[in-house]
């Protein structure tokens, strides 16, 4: 992973039209040849060490920006896209859709956006309400499906941010054995003595709301239902409106978003990022998590956090020289929807459908709870170490409606060995490891018990003088 070529050849072109340079002028200022930037920036030659450091000095580049590599996840969004059967035969191959998202990333997020409207406009012609309608509904990419795409395509982190919220940190709970329920209060003193704005409690405790802040009276309310890590997060995610108001408008203008409603969403994202970050600081997180071997509850009772809190700044932990595990995330309801999904691995979610079924994420509802594990191989032959659990979350007493959420967290095998999880498992037998997918469209398989629909990139044929657990096969 290290030692891996970095290929930047649309970055390159981005940034010598952003400086209004030829190639010629551009390979001047760098000392190379103009062919050598022309083999660049077509991906035909990777970046060397020496060009990369030459750009971060000549023209202050973020040597991360530079690393980052973006297309893997792409090229996954595309392959699902190109699966639909509206393409039909026409389908791209894969060193097609490779090129593609190395070499012209802009055009490959169009055509996902082109995709979506599609998708969307089809979902709303085939509902029987909205049938035979006007036909004037909007097909453009919903603002939280924006948002989503903000925080996939940015490596679920945002490192200004996330150094903000850790100095905080530093500056306010200034001794590090202080346990959660000190630390809680320091943050109201700090969040009341900074910004003259007193917490209470709600005057209904039964209410929906979880924070409400009354500007006129200056007061932010708690909803003192929640327990002490939500308390903390929803008063932190306060203090990021408050204190934060201009790195986090810069951030908005950076993304530039379509809609406004698509900025409005981002801001409560920005500001739960923030919460989080300064919940759990990146540095001591990192050192605590490597010394608990990534035990999840021991981090939970560390940090006071909850398990999806901590499996989501585990996500996040990317940050350029002192990167952790790269794990992925996911929350799924229960109708298997994906509702929340980052990953910072090989392994990228179902973007347009369900997870795959057999993934124990789904087993986890059956568990209330229990963390289970899974060795799991996907069909390009990456394996990874997964966990999942599930919770019950309700807002009232008895009779009050609850929520039920699964949690998928995991890594790939080469770091299983760090994670409590992994470390009694037997990673060198074959059959320990279940096949799973990301989407039936586009997985290969052919024996799988639990297909709902053939990949569209293989042809099937039908006998009907044989029938197995699928009325077809797979060619």
């Amino acid at each position: 992973m290290r030692n891996r070529k970095i290929f930047a050849g649309a970055k390159l072109r981005r940034l010598r039209e952003h400086h209004d340079l030829t190639q010629n002028q551009l390979a001047t200022r760098l000392d190379v040849s103009t062919s050598y930037v022309n083999q660049i920036e077509n991906n035909q030659r990777p970046l060397t060490a020496a060009l990369m450091l030459a750009l971060a000095e000549k023209f202050n580049l973020d040597l991360s920006e530079l690393m980052s590599d973006k297309s893997d996840r792409l090229l996954i969004d595309l392959r699902e896209a190109f699966a639909d059967p509206v393409f039909g035969d026409t389908i791209p191959s894969l060193h097609e859709l490779k090129t593609l998202s190395a070499n012209s990333p802009d055009m490959a997020h169009a055509l996902l956006k082109v995709y979506t409207a599609y998708k969307k406009s089809t979902e709303q012609l085939a509902g029987a309400d909205e049938a035979m309608g006007s036909g004037q509904g909007d097909t453009t990419l919903s603002p939280y499906e924006e948002v989503r795409d903000f925080f996939h395509y940015a490596n679920n982190y945002i490192d200004q941010l996330d150094r903000a919220a850790e100095e905080l940190a530093q500056e306010i709970f200034v001794r590090p054995d202080d346990t959660p329920h000190m630390r809680h209060n320091t943050l109201i003193d700090y969040f009341e003595r900074t910004h003259d704005i007193k917490i209470a409690a709600m005057a209904q405790s039964a209410s929906p709301l979880m924070r409400h802040f009354d500007r006129t009276k200056r007061v932010l309310y708690i909803n003192q239902r929640l327990d002490t890590a939500s308390r903390f997060f929803q008063i932190a995610h306060q203090l990021a409106l408050l204190e934060q108001t201009t790195l986090i408008e810069q951030i908005l203008d950076g993304a530039r978003f379509k809609t406004d409603e698509a900025r409005q969403i981002c801001r409560i994202g920005l500001a739960n990022y923030f919460a989080g970050a300064l919940q759990m600081p990146y540095a001591a997180f990192l050192e605590t998590a490597k010394t608990l071997a990534f035990d999840l509850e021991e981090l939970s009772r560390t940090f006071d956090a909850s398990l999806e809190q901590v499996a989501h700044r585990l996500s996040t932990l990317q940050r350029e020289g002192a990167r952790a595990i790269p794990f992925f995330f996911a929350r799924v309801d229960a109708a298997g929807t994906i509702t929340k999904r980052h990953s910072a691995t090989s392994l990228q979610f179902a973007r347009f459908g369900g997870a795959c079924p057999l993934w124990n994420v789904h087993r986890a509802f059956e568990t209330k709870g229990e963390i289970i594990r899974q060795l799991a191989q996907t069909p390009d032959g990456n394996r990874y170490l997964c966990l999942a659990w599930s919770t019950q979350k309700r807002d009232g007493g008895y009779g009050a409606p609850t929520r039920n959420y699964a949690y998928a967290l995991g890594c790939e095998i080469t770091y299983a060995n760090q994670l409590i999880y992994g470390q009694d498992l037997d990673l060198s037998s074959e059959i320990a490891f279940d096949p799973i997918g990301i989407s039936c469209r586009i997985c290969q398989r052919r024996n799988c018990i639990q297909r709902s629909v053939p990949p569209i990139a293989s042809a099937i044929s039908v006998n009907p003088d044989k029938r197995s657990i699928l009325p077809y096969q797979i060619s």
